[in-house]
């Protein structure tokens, strides 16, 4: 394959390492490396807070850090908040709460950690967690999670399939009963059109991996999107390719491929 990416999205979890952990492989760092040596921009795109990729981001040279879906933008050189985008949850933490009994609910403090409404599993949230009423919670965020607990995520697909939650754009994740949603008209893929619109970078001249459904706009942006070998058959049937899991270094698999040593 002749065509190298000006532009590379990579996603965390589940892409560049284990759903919920920091440590990246060697081989993965390698590849990222190699790719903006020859002149890359890399872009990690993630549903994590920016608290999240504490830990992440200084391991690997990224041009920016694009959190929570698309509503905060992250720049490691100036080390700063370049974007935040927000919404009040309320009206959604009340149509879920009385269609999901037991369900858990937490927002974005941006950079800090969250404000919650009920008890996370140990090791959910990143960062400082404060417990709070409803009424705290509802206030401007970037971002919310939901958890339904002692419930598959099977089970949370099965309930939400015919939800209506106006004002937002949500997903559920594939490996837990979880629940995110971020600002209207905010996702991934619209973020990272923007971004390349003020580079000067084509979606044609972008690749894009990984591996949930918060994935799929991103992916269908891209001139390639790449799922990983793991991801739910629907967000591999949008995919240009599948690579191998991210258990066998998938992504960095790829990269080899298009920025050979």
């Amino acid at each position: 394959m002749n065509w190298r990416p000006r532009l590379v999205a990579l996603d965390i979890d589940g892409t560049l390492t284990a759903v919920g952990s920091n440590d990246i492989s060697p081989a993965v760092k390698a590849a990222i490396t190699r790719a903006t040596g020859h002149g890359a921009h890399v872009v990690l795109c993630t549903g994590r807070s920016l608290i999240g990729i504490t830990e992440i981001a200084p391991q690997l040279p990224v041009s920016l850090a694009v959190c929570s879906n698309g509503a905060v933008w992250w720049d490691p050189a100036l080390g700063e908040v370049t974007r935040r985008v927000t919404f009040d949850p309320g009206p959604t933490v009340e149509t879920l709460r009385a269609l999901l009994p037991g369900a858990v609910f937490a927002v974005e403090q941006t950079g800090v950690g969250n404000l919650s409404l009920g008890s996370f599993l140990p090791n959910d949230l990143w960062g400082v967690t404060t417990q709070v009423s409803f009424e705290e919670l509802a206030v401007p965020t970037s971002r919310l999670v939901m958890r339904w607990l002692d419930r598959t995520p099977a089970e949370l697909s099965f309930a939400v399939k015919d939800l209506d939650l106006p004002g937002v754009e949500w997903s559920v994740d594939h490996t837990e009963a979880w629940l995110t949603a971020v600002p209207p008209n905010v996702s991934k893929g619209t973020a990272l059109d923007e971004l390349c619109g003020s580079l000067g970078i084509s979606p044609a001249d972008a690749l894009a991996i990984g591996d949930g459904s918060n994935d799929v706009e991103m992916l269908r942006w891209a001139g390639r999107g790449v799922a990983m070998g793991q991801a739910p058959a629907h967000v591999q049937a949008i995919a240009d390719e599948v690579a191998p899991t991210v258990l066998e270094d998938g992504a960095a698999q790829v990269l080899n491929r298009l920025f050979p040593g």
